[in-house]
């Protein structure tokens, strides 16, 4: 800091959002605001006046900064009151390389201020400075949870982020409201990336305008249900062939008109659960006759005893033809 010097003036004024008592001697100077000042909300008028009024009995204890240049960077509040009293204010300029972290160390933790003001604050700082929010949290000792939350806010209800920084809304109302933002706008890149990676045509008519998002997916959904009708009849199609059937493709019936897609995905879905449902009955019978496999064999021991007579003249005829061939086999 240097000596004290008189405010230079010029030709901005100051902070618009700050709240001062409406009398005409309580006006701010038109001194211009550093951005990062601005950011930290005026006290209401009746904190102000009560400052005016230690300022005129007890007089200012702090300077007020500003920079080379003139901007202020530190004490709107000190001077909208000594305008208030009447009191001369006093002026230091601040000669270093980091306005930003001056005052931003001098205001973030100002007792008017609630915590979710500070962590607005503090996230809205971090969307111009650079800075990281998990540097400034340890850095002040601000709740990590409560400066995510305000940055959702900043991010998806910036609306609510300058009434949340004011004090007119409190942080966690403005972050559940933010919240459904955040998950309608996920939901909205999503059907955008869904888009693009499938149906680049319907992205660019989305794009230019010849669409909305939910025309262009209810077409693409269009597209990828009959994508998929089509893959199932090929695949039922390939497996009648392997199975041995003779008969046309159900494809090339549906394509040269002899039935429709529809008739044709239907007939494909009934030979498909038809031939799953054959394959675990084939399934279970062998599973059967692998349980009793030994009685088989104790029949095909002794195939000309009466034991094995007995057996076999208990069966049905079908039944009995096969028993013959398994317990004869060489």
């Amino acid at each position: 800091m240097t000596a004290t010097r008189q405010a230079r003036t010029s030709t901005t004024a100051a902070h618009p959002q700050g709240v001062v008592p409406t009398a005409a001697d309580s006006k701010e100077p038109a001194l211009k605001i550093h951005p990062a000042a601005d950011i930290f909300p005026m006290l209401d008028p009746d904190e102000l006046l009560d400052l005016a009024e230690s300022i005129k009995t007890d007089g200012l204890h702090k300077d007020i900064v500003l920079d080379t240049d003139g901007v202020l960077l530190d004490g709107r509040n000190r001077l909208a009151a000594c305008e208030i009293a009447r009191v001369k204010p006093r002026f230091t300029t601040y000669t270093g390389d980091n306005p930003r972290a001056l005052i931003f160390s001098n205001n973030v933790v100002r007792r008017h201020l609630t915590k979710g003001q500070q962590a607005m604050i503090t996230a809205m700082a971090c969307s111009f400075s650079g800075h990281s929010l998990r540097g400034l949290a340890k850095t002040h000792g601000l709740s990590r949870t409560r400066l995510s939350a305000a940055n959702v806010v900043l991010q998806y209800s910036p609306d609510l982020a300058e009434q949340v920084r004011i004090g007119a809304f409190p942080l966690d109302a403005a972050y559940d409201i933010a919240r459904e933002h955040k998950a309608q706008a996920e939901a909205l890149q999503e059907k955008r990336d869904r888009l693009t990676e499938n149906a680049p045509d319907l992205a660019k008519q989305v794009t230019e305008g010849h669409l909305t998002l939910d025309e262009a997916i209810a077409v693409l959904e269009e597209r990828q249900e009959d994508n998929r009708i089509r893959k199932q009849i090929a695949d039922a199609d390939e497996l009648r062939l392997a199975d041995g059937h003779t008969t046309p493709p159900l494809a090339q019936l549906a394509e040269r008109g002899d039935i429709t897609w529809h008739h044709a995905h239907q007939r494909a879905e009934e030979f498909l659960a038809h031939r799953q449902e054959a394959i675990e009955q084939a399934r279970h019978s062998l599973q059967l006759i692998a349980e009793n496999w030994t009685a088989v064999q104790g029949l095909a021991a002794k195939p000309d005893t009466q034991l094995t007579r007995d057996v076999l003249g208990g069966l049905i005829p079908e039944v009995r033809l096969l028993a013959q061939r398994l317990i004869t086999q060489d």
